[in-house]
């Protein structure tokens, strides 16, 4: 249809937890997918919008798959941190969603710009770069779903650009804040003696 609108969403900055964008991880059904949960912050008033605009049109297009209203639980996919995870600050002032997908999403990072002005990007391979806790910019695709009596609006997660590293959630600690006050004056060169532990 000429007038179909598009459902894929590119989000401002936004915060990864339960970041699982390297490797897939099984659900109740023992599908694997990679997933990650996506903080929006509530000020990012663009991002939201563009959720919105998406979600709604995609509440027209159920009512007329599910004859002509919207089905009793049906599942969108924001969600306010402040009143669902009270307890965790990494949520709070953010709405977030989960976005998932059976293949793997692309992971890269900016680097400059191309000849034509338009933005270069590496691909980041080094799992411990992309983690829950990071910020990102993510390409994502709203869409209808009707699994075992669940309907809803679901999101699919298809590329991620880092943009900013953050503190780890999940209680990972950083290696240099855990260090930074140690006194490794005295510590030795070790690196002559990596041949000693591989003989």
């Amino acid at each position: 249809m000429a007038n179909e609108i598009s459902t894929k969403v590119i989000t401002g900055k936004v915060r990864l937890s339960y970041a699982n964008v390297w490797e897939p991880t099984p659900d109740d059904n023992g599908t694997l997918w990679y997933n990650t949960s996506i903080l929006v912050p509530k000020d990012d008033k663009e991002t939201l919008r563009k959720i919105k605009t998406v979600v709604d049109a995609l509440k027209e297009q159920a009512k007329a798959k599910f004859g002509g209203k919207i089905p009793p639980k049906f599942h969108t996919p924001l969600r306010d941190g402040d009143d669902e995870r009270p307890d965790d600050e990494a949520y709070a002032g953010h709405y977030f969603f989960n976005a998932k997908s059976k293949n793997k999403p692309g992971i890269a990072k900016p680097v400059g710009k191309n000849p034509d002005g338009s933005t270069k990007f590496q691909e980041i391979t080094d799992t411990t770069e992309v983690y829950s806790g990071c910020y990102a910019k993510v390409s994502i695709n709203f869409y209808i779903f009707d699994v075992k009596g669940h309907k809803g609006i679901a999101a699919g997660l298809n590329n991620i650009v880092k943009v900013q590293d953050g503190e780890f959630l999940g209680g990972r600690s950083n290696l240099n804040d855990d260090f930074a006050d140690e006194d490794f004056d005295d510590v030795v060169d070790i690196s002559d003696d990596e041949e000693d532990f591989l003989n």
